[in-house]
């Protein structure tokens, strides 16, 4: 979820180069050796990110299993002692006061110190790397409060899992790495001042997001893919192999400290947070007369009410539940509720089963079973998620009966709903996983009552939770690699492959993704890999706004105040004009800041001009966190003054071709006519602009006419027709932004 960071706050990143007079002599001057220098660079931030990745989550790890531990071992002794004399409420205050303050802990750092920390952050991620500048998102402050906020989720018994933060915590280091400076700690290194642009960062948090997954799962190949289909919003093949090496570092810097956390030094069994152990008994082999069974387990739409249900729950939350005191007060229900629901269901559940050597459970509640044996129903909820899980996956036949993981099923359903979308830092993945490896075992253990054939339900929980999962998340590839990485079992590449397919296509028919409709809610401009298909019958004339703001190649400083000053037309570039309004470049409004705060203005001293001389060591020093225009102190005799753009506008920017014949056109055909400089885009349709932004990472395109005259057409002709252009022009406002 996003928990106040939508659209308000949100702006734009600049994933096109401005090349400059000032960017191409730093380039021109640069030397093979320097540009191989570079490569190494790269290299090296990817290794330091997947080192710093895989710390982060072997210390998340440890503090959740040690502290978590204790709470476990503390509840039981008290349940155990009062089972015999009675008093089993104190019990489940006992329980419901622990779960209480984590996550009155958790909940009040995410609300009051950095919402944007709220939820997993693949949402917001997603978003950087699609172009859309979320605040904060990236920033130590956001690490911190991410980590401390899922270690109080996870110890606080929420339907949460530890997995899916590690992803926006992996981000966070990518992006602080590879700037060699801490903007929060004031802090500069003064290292890889080279990277400080939006085009390299954007590279290096895809890294960090792909050896989150890795750390989490222990799926190296599975966060590349990761970042391809989820994050990475622009993929060249260069970065396919630094990714890589990233995520390899990480899930190899996890697994050996885990080991040494275990005493256990170089072995190396642990390569992610989640181990679902290996799926290896001949019990487990599946046959093809099964693979129609678990197509249908993928059409099960609990994924799509998910979904659904959760979508209604966002909007309440939105318009009732936005202020920090209220959000903290909703966290801490969910968490009393959760642990009076959960000791309910143990304390009511009649499922004894005899406690061996084969059922080697983690803390076993023996509570109203006879001797030597434990209730099953505790198995489930009397533990961390990711144990729940695993033990669904190998637990042996019989371990569970058919009432206790229907009622489990439901009742988990509805908190995990309920839990997504609170003011702590937490994931969807284990929950999704352990629903669905609950209902997934329900349907093995009804299939083996009707034959025998069906030998073990621990393959139908991993086919179930797979569903679960790619219903409510709709990732097709990289999950698929995930969950076969993580159950160390190839074979079942081809049924969790067709179970993810059928549950998006039979998902997307009712309701998007999770993290599509958090993102969709919050009004953030993200743009998808496809124009709408009803906007063919747009223009490019239809969705544009007037008047353009221009500034002309010599322009006076008290202009360029005033246009950077007025809030109701808030562009972050702009078209730099010669008379009469032809256009001979593009200067973002960051770069106008930066010259403001450094007065580069040119005076005229007898028959020549003289400035003072910028390099981009300035522009790069203020980068992320440009000033605002109203910190700028500019005298009136200064607003007199003039400013040369020539040397810091961008004189190439990109534009389109008018089609003027019935041939198809190829993408291809743009870009070579974009080189060629015919300018012209009032007829141009609105998907093929739409294509040139999501390939070439645009943010500014200039509109001109045949005479290279900046030309700007109305936005919308009436009310009616303002309402059916609502969608398609949303996800353009961004992207036409000047």
């Amino acid at each position: 979820c996003f928990s106040n960071c939508g659209s308000p706050g949100s702006g734009s990143l600049d994933y096109d180069n401005s090349e400059n007079q000032l960017f191409l002599e730093e380039e021109r001057r640069m030397s093979f050796t320097g540009f191989r220098c570079l490569e190494i660079s790269r290299w090296l931030i990817c290794g330091l990110i997947g080192v710093l990745t895989g710390l982060i989550a072997c210390f998340i790890d440890i503090v959740v299993e040690k502290v978590a531990r204790y709470k476990y071992e503390a509840i039981k002794q008290n349940i155990e002692r009062f089972t015999e004399v009675g008093g089993l409420s104190i019990s489940l205050i006992l329980w419901a006061v622990l779960n209480f303050s984590f996550v009155m802990v958790g909940s009040i750092l995410v609300a009051f110190f950095e919402p944007v920390a709220a939820g997993s952050g693949i949402p917001q991620i997603k978003c950087y790397l699609n172009g859309v500048k979320i605040p904060r998102v990236v920033r130590l402050k956001t690490l911190v409060i991410k980590v401390c906020g899922v270690i109080c989720s996870v110890i606080g018994g929420l339907a949460v899992g530890k997995e899916g933060p590690m992803i926006h915590s992996g981000a966070v280091v990518a992006a602080g790495v590879s700037q060699g400076r801490s903007t929060t700690l004031k802090k500069d290194l003064m290292i890889f001042e080279y990277f400080r642009r939006d085009t390299e960062k954007r590279d290096f948090v895809s890294a960090g997001a792909a050896a989150g997954v890795s750390a989490a799962f222990g799926a190296p190949v599975g966060g590349v893919l990761f970042s391809l289909e989820e994050g990475a919003s622009f993929w060249n093949q260069m970065l396919t192999w630094r990714i890589f090496f990233a995520s390899m570092i990480s899930t190899f810097t996890l697994n050996f400290f885990l080991s040494i956390s275990h005493n256990n030094t170089g072995d190396l069994s642990n390569p992610g947070l989640i181990n679902f152990g290996r799926f290896e008994s001949e019990n487990l082999n599946y046959n093809l007369y099964e693979i129609p069974l678990f197509i249908a387990m993928g059409a099960i739409v609990l994924g799509a009410l998910f979904n659904f249900l959760n979508y209604w729950l966002t909007i309440f939350r939105i318009r009732y539940v936005h202020r920090p005191c209220l959000q903290v007060m909703e966290a801490m229900l969910v968490a009393a509720v959760t642990a009076s629901v959960s000791f309910t269901m143990i304390y009511f559940s009649n499922d004894c089963q005899p406690l061996d050597s084969e059922h080697a459970e983690e803390y076993p509640l023996q509570l109203f079973c006879a001797d030597g044996e434990y209730n099953s129903m505790a198995t489930t909820f009397f533990n961390t998620p990711e144990k729940s899980v695993r033990s669904l996956f190998h637990n042996q036949p019989g371990t569970y009966n058919p009432l206790t993981l229907g009622l489990f099923t439901i009742t988990y359903f509805f908190l995990a709903c309920w839990t997504y979308g609170l003011a702590v830092s937490a994931g969807v993945f284990i929950p999704s996983l352990l629903i669905g490896a609950a209902w997934g075992r329900l349907c093995g253990i009804w299939l083996a009552s009707l034959a025998s054939i069906w030998a073990d339900p621990g393959k139908y929980a991993l086919i179930g939770a797979a569903a679960q999962l790619g219903g409510i998340v709709r990732m097709t590839l990289s999950l698929t690699v995930i969950l076969v990485e993580a159950t160390g079992n190839v074979t079942y590449g081809l049924p969790i492959m067709l179970v993810l397919l059928t549950a998006k296509i039979v998902g997307d028919y009712f309701q998007e993704g999770l993290y599509d409709i958090h993102i969709k809610l919050q009004s953030v401009p993200f743009l998808h890999w496809e124009a709408p298909a009803t906007s063919h019958w747009l223009t490019t004339r239809e969705v544009m706004s007037s008047p353009v703001t221009c500034l002309n190649r010599i322009e006076k400083v008290g202009t360029i105040v005033d246009v950077l000053s007025n809030t109701s037309t808030n562009h972050n570039g702009f078209p730099v004009v010669v008379q009469p309004s032809k256009l001979c470049g593009l200067i973002l409004r960051s770069q106008l800041i930066v010259l403001l705060k450094h007065k580069v203005f040119v005076e005229l001293a007898g028959s020549r001009l003289t400035r003072r001389k910028l390099q981009l060591k300035d522009f790069r020093d203020a980068y992320p966190r440009f000033p605002p225009i109203q910190s700028i102190h500019v005298s009136q005799d200064e607003r007199e003054c003039l400013m040369d753009l020539t040397e810091f506008m961008n004189p190439t920017p990109y534009t389109v071709t008018q089609v003027t014949d019935s041939t198809e056109t190829t993408l291809t055909d743009v870009i070579r006519t974009l080189i060629q400089n015919n300018f012209h885009l009032q007829e141009t349709s609105l998907p093929r602009v739409f294509k040139l932004f999501r390939a070439l990472g645009l943010r500014h395109l200039v509109v001109i006419d045949d005479a290279n005259r900046v030309r700007v057409l109305n936005l919308y002709k009436s009310k009616v027709f303002s309402r059916k252009l609502k969608i398609v022009t949303m996800i353009l406002f961004r992207w036409l932004d000047w």
